[in-house]
């Protein structure tokens, strides 16, 4: 990422997305597989013994019904008759031994002929010879074997001896074994496979990450995240389903949100003109530019644009502010454009008058001098002079030298009562609202008196515990009485469209002071506005 900082180095290096997915989808299979492996041996090594046992109870079941092996019992073990038949299954099933015996325990047969007539070896005979079949492992003769003990019955029911057949353990043994090699090739199996799915899933997952690591989708995060919640401006998102997924700091104090307070998009909370806007843009898609919503008794100037992904609109989002400080700004700086403008002009013409006096010395008129001396500071009394001794803020001093010349230019006076008293203020606010509201009315009385070939505005400026009073009169056309109250809706003007918003914006933010503004009018004799605002002075004037 060319706009990613590099990682700060730390005593321990944070370990890679490709290692900490591999190592820890390996370490859950591992763990996994182990277990599997441990129970698989177990149900192996049981299931192999059972399946044994079962396999040498069938054969010895067959040996015991075997009409043949009856009838060997009603002879001595001499003849012969059981020896061959047991040897063919022993043979056949690869067996250790075949063994049968009458109710005394005498063998009639035996791997070893040597061992016929003779009695069998071991106490685990005994169950079967009371008629009950019985499994055990013991030694004889031979090597340790799994021996399963069968009674034979004749035809009356009455028992007449055992079978007994033995497999040997050590190939009970071969048998787990191969089967637990299967297993392991299994799980051996498994792990490539697993290997095969973590490779694949940490592709995926670098590129769905971008192929940033973890602690650079931290890091990433908590800059955005700074960035902005520092805005100034409001910034609101929301998805398809016009839910709000994001909400920084400045839109909760612009839209009046205590902090930490989810937004209600059941209801109709004071900010849904701004909701409802975004959930259309992110249904149609289509972005809007500087659109002015008036939203918690506030005009916002909003910008909206959708949200896609893969060229599927995913949401919408918007930056706004507050229209009153764009406005209160914009007064601000032309308020000291014009009264850089005004200082301009002054100096231009005092050099004007400087030329004056310096011809008139060397004209040697001194008469004449100190009659053009006398007039020039009379009228600096009566215009700069005024100003700055009645208006001591430089600000609105420059304004309203702006707003004079303006005056003087469309044909039309500007005229400071005698009595107006304006201190200086240390709330900026109170001063941009000022601004405001005064250029606003002022220039309403210019456009109202166009036409005319005289006109007078009237201003007075009074402060008193902490509170100023504006008067701002004309003597244009006035105002029909039934229209008086409408002047301060937003929307309504006599000049046309889009128009319409000075007096509504000039309300608002005297309201949001805590102030007022009335007007007082008669149609064809006056226009009267009366504004009172909060103004801290840093001093008190009597």
């Amino acid at each position: 990422m060319s706009d990613l900082q590099p990682f700060p180095l730390t005593r321990k290096r944070p370990m890679k997305l490709n290692t900490l997915v591999t190592l820890m989808v390996c370490a859950i299979i591992g763990s996994v597989l182990l277990v599997v492996f441990a129970l698989y041996s177990v149900q192996i090594t049981r299931a192999t013994r059972d399946d044994v046992k079962d396999t040498a109870l069938g054969i010895a079941r067959t040996l015991a019904d075997s009409p043949e092996v009856k009838r060997g019992l009603m002879q001595p073990p001499q003849a012969d008759i059981i020896q061959p038949i047991a040897q063919a299954v022993t043979q056949r099933n690869d067996l250790l031994f075949t063994v049968v015996t009458d109710m005394r325990g005498i063998r009639y047969s035996h791997p070893n002929e040597a061992l016929l007539g003779l009695h069998f070896i071991g106490d685990d005979l005994t169950p079967a010879l009371e008629g009950k079949e019985n499994v055990s492992v013991n030694r004889g003769v031979l090597a340790e074997a799994l021996r399963v003990f069968t009674p034979i019955y004749d035809a009356q029911h009455e028992q007449i001896g055992v079978v007994v057949v033995g497999i040997s353990l050590n190939k009970v043994e071969e048998q787990i074994t191969r089967g637990r090699q299967n297993a392991l090739w299994t799980i051996l199996f498994s792990i490539l496979m697993s290997s095969i799915g973590i490779w694949g899933l940490v592709r995926v997952l670098k590129r769905i990450l971008f192929g940033l690591e973890p602690y650079e989708i931290s890091a990433l995060f908590e800059q955005r995240q700074a960035m902005l919640q520092s805005l100034r401006e409001g910034v609101v998102a929301v998805d398809i389903h016009g839910r709000v997924t994001m909400i920084n700091h400045a839109a909760r104090q612009i839209l009046l949100l205590p902090s930490g307070q989810a937004t209600d998009n059941t209801g109709e909370p004071p900010h849904s003109p701004l909701l409802a806007s975004l959930r259309e843009v992110s249904k149609t898609g289509l972005a809007r530019q500087d659109q002015e919503i008036s939203c918690n008794g506030r005009l916002l100037l909003c910008n909206m644009v959708p949200v896609k992904s893969q060229n599927q609109v995913i949401g919408a989002i918007s930056t706004f502010r507050d229209k009153t400080e764009i406005s209160q700004l914009m007064q601000r700086i032309d308020g000291m454009v014009n009264y850089v403008d005004a200082l301009r002009s002054h100096t231009h013409e005092f050099m004007n008058k400087l030329h004056v006096i310096l011809g008139l010395l060397h004209m040697k008129r001194y008469d004449k001098l100190e009659e053009y001396i006398i007039q020039t500071a009379q009228n600096y009394q009566t215009d700069i002079g005024a100003i700055q001794g009645k208006i001591k803020s430089p600000v609105i001093a420059g304004f309203l030298l702006g707003k004079i010349n303006r005056a003087k230019e469309a044909g039309f006076t500007l005229t400071l009562a005698d009595e107006c008293q304006l201190p200086d203020c240390t709330n900026e606010e109170q001063v941009a609202v000022l601004i405001t509201v005064l250029g606003n009315l002022i220039e309403n009385a210019l456009d109202a008196m166009t036409g005319q070939r005289e006109g007078e505005i009237s201003l007075l400026l009074h402060y008193q515990n902490g509170w100023l009073s504006c008067e701002v009169s004309d003597d244009g056309p006035g105002i029909d009485p039934v229209r008086l109250e409408d002047i301060f809706n937003k929307g309504y003007s006599t000049k046309g469209e889009n128009r319409g918003v000075g007096l509504f914006l000039a309300r608002q933010q005297i309201h949001n002071l805590g102030g007022d503004i009335t007007v007082e009018s008669e149609p064809g004799v006056f226009t009267q506005f009366f504004v009172q605002i909060p103004w801290d002075s840093e001093r008190n004037i009597a």
